[in-house]
């Protein structure tokens, strides 16, 4: 339908065209307009907002196929999953120079703790790069706030090795107290010493166990069958867990001052680094005995040396160190009541073939734009509200482009009010992924930054945006999260001036119709526009042939009418007419429209 044909047409009932397709000048894949992770990849600024305009309808891969780069060691079962959805590249030992060469090139990068992912590698990925995946539980080795900063998801795979840890964190527990390795290692040099190797009983001994997760509570199960008494510290954990399984969960002081094993199963984090220190181990029971196969740095190596020395620590056994490997001649190493391994808690068949699927899977998932359960720099938003809050996703983003496009230059954007309509709960809508689209909308069209649901509250802090968020009580039912979703950005001008609301703000509101993005108020007016293509707001006197005389001037110049709307104050008074158009009107046509008699402000706002 031509613009020409619309005066003879109810202008509230112009139906919508489907967009179709994807810009033939993307030279990239993108995600679905649903994805959380939502971001575009395209060889400049300019393009990349014009891509923007479209939402996309496809979840899975555009081709080319992404890239997916591993730099350690991943089992084969891993790279078979990968080379399914994405090419390949297998690089293994590379330097930091040649990791950061590569990385642009990259759309994910899987690692173990062999290699280092540093910010420079964030930086000269050139934003390409959308997900980085941590084989196994520990995230050290990845600059997480790096990633965020540059929108990129972090995963790991936290739960195929959990049993594979456990197991080795109980066989290095026994092996401890019988003196298994210093035994093998004397019969080896042609030694009897029976008596030598005197050990100790586990039954009726009490463990603590330092971190009550997965790992940590499958310790203390395993424990338990070895008639052991035991207790645990997480402040984190819930306590039905421990309950369940018999174990007392007690104050991180009592753990460590009235223990006769301790098992640690902390992460490295500033708050734990070193937390096993010399003032922790002058609190602890004398002769304690100690099993790490969480993250070397929780100990302070030099301090657990001196304990052993005193007698305050009786053995140690260490699967992990603060250097990895530790230095040929160390010291901890070498004595005579440690332990060690060289990081083996997750090296049986079984866990290596389920860490590489587990973190194949987590890549896959993050790539096609699904948030996975093991992202560990995203909000933590079930699948199921993601799923729920999907429709509404592209009317967020589109009224922050919006909103943006209508303030007038000057002053910038400092406060956003962002009203919620529902009949739900406060506490039953969880607004995270929402609001990390309206920011992705008020930001794109005016920055080269490509915000997801993973930066965009550091990308909004940075730029010092102030969002507050309300959620509004309607009557009715609450099967519908949302029912309308209003943007306000307050203290600036408008390019439009109707579209300052009675109180002072650009105002722009969105509702879902017939499942598709609608907006619905601009304003102080109601609209009903569907929200694609290009909208052109004219706010106009209200009087006979209006319409006609700018569906006229648009139909001259073959451009589209998808939709039409006016809203009035009332007969013969101002009205704002809004118009959505498949195809941006030339200047020419601009300026015809704006000369029009009776046309008081028009504003073209581009989706």
């Amino acid at each position: 339908m031509t613009a020409a044909a619309v005066t003879s047409c109810n202008p509230v009932l112009v139906q919508s065209r489907k967009q179709q397709g994807l810009p033939h000048s993307v030279v990239s894949w993108r995600f679905s307009p649903s994805s959380p992770f939502a971001t575009t990849t395209a060889p400049s600024r300019a393009t990349s907002r014009r891509a923007s305009r479209r939402p996309l309808r496809v979840a899975a891969f555009v081709n080319p196929k992404p890239t997916v780069l591993v730099t350690d060691n991943l089992g084969e079962a891993g790279i078979d999953l990968l080379k399914r959805y994405a090419n390949v590249d297998c690089s293994y030992d590379l330097s930091l120079e040649e990791l950061c060469t590569k990385i642009s090139l990259c759309d994910a990068l899987i690692v173990t703790g062999g290699t280092k992912v540093t910010r420079e590698v964030f930086e000269s990925s050139g934003g390409r790069l959308r997900v980085v995946g941590r084989v196994g539980v520990g995230i050290d080795n990845v600059d997480v706030t790096a990633a965020t900063e540059h929108g990129c998801l972090v995963v790991n795979a936290p739960t195929a090795d959990t049993v594979a840890a456990a197991e080795h964190g109980i066989a290095l527990l026994t092996s401890m107290a019988r003196k298994i390795a210093q035994a093998d290692a004397s019969m080896k040099a042609g030694k009897w010493q029976r008596s030598t190797f005197l050990g100790v009983s586990l039954l009726g001994k009490r463990l603590a166990v330092m971190g009550f997760g997965r790992v940590g509570s499958e310790v203390a199960r395993r424990a338990k069958g070895l008639g052991m008494n035991v207790i645990a510290h997480d402040p984190f954990a819930p306590l039905d867990r421990a309950r369940a399984i018999g174990v007392d969960m007690v104050s991180f002081d009592e753990a460590i001052a009235t223990t006769d094993f301790i098992s640690l199963h902390l992460p490295l984090t500033p708050a734990t680094s070193k937390m096993f220190n010399d003032v922790t181990f002058s609190r602890m029971k004398r002769g304690v005995r100690i099993v790490n196969v969480a993250r070397g740095g929780v100990i302070d190596e030099e301090a657990l040396l001196r304990a052993l020395e005193s007698g305050i620590v009786a053995q140690a056994a260490l699967d992990v160190f603060t250097e990895e490997p530790p230095p040929e001649e160390d010291k901890l190493v070498r004595h005579r009541n440690v332990t060690v391994t060289p990081h083996l808690g997750a090296s049986t068949m079984e866990a290596q073939e389920g860490v590489a699927i587990e973190i194949a899977e987590a890549v896959i998932e993050a790539l096609k734009g699904e948030l996975t359960a093991t992202a560990v720099n995203a909000p933590m938003l079930s699948m199921e509200v993601i799923s729920e809050l999907s429709p509404y996703v592209e009317i967020a983003e589109k009224l922050g482009r919006l909103a943006v496009q209508l303030v007038s230059g000057g002053i910038g954007i400092r406060s956003v009010r962002i009203h919620y309509g529902s009949a739900r709960e406060h506490d039953d809508l969880d607004t995270h992924y929402l609001r990390a689209m309206i920011i992705k909308g008020l930001v794109e069209p005016t920055s080269s930054v490509f915000v997801n649901l993973v930066n965009a509250d550091f990308v909004a802090k940075q730029r010092g945006l102030r969002l507050t968020e309300e959620k509004v009580s309607l009557d009715g039912s609450p099967e519908n999260p949302i029912e309308y979703i209003q943007v306000q950005i307050a203290n600036v001008e408008s390019k439009f001036a109707s579209a300052i609301s009675d109180s002072g703000e650009i105002s722009v509101e969105g509702r879902l119709k017939d499942g598709k993005p609608h907006l619905t108020k601009v304003g102080s007016f109601r609209v009903d526009v569907s929200l694609e293509g290009s909208l052109l707001l004219c706010r106009q006197v209200d009087k006979p042939g209006m319409i006609g005389k700018v569906g006229s001037i648009l139909g001259k110049e073959n451009v589209n009418i998808n939709y039409m709307s006016v809203g009035r104050i009332a007969p013969w008074k101002l009205a704002v007419m809004t118009i959505g158009v498949d195809e941006e009107p030339s200047r020419e046509a601009l300026r015809k429209i704006r000369e029009l008699q009776d046309v008081e402000e028009f504003v073209l706002l581009k989706l």
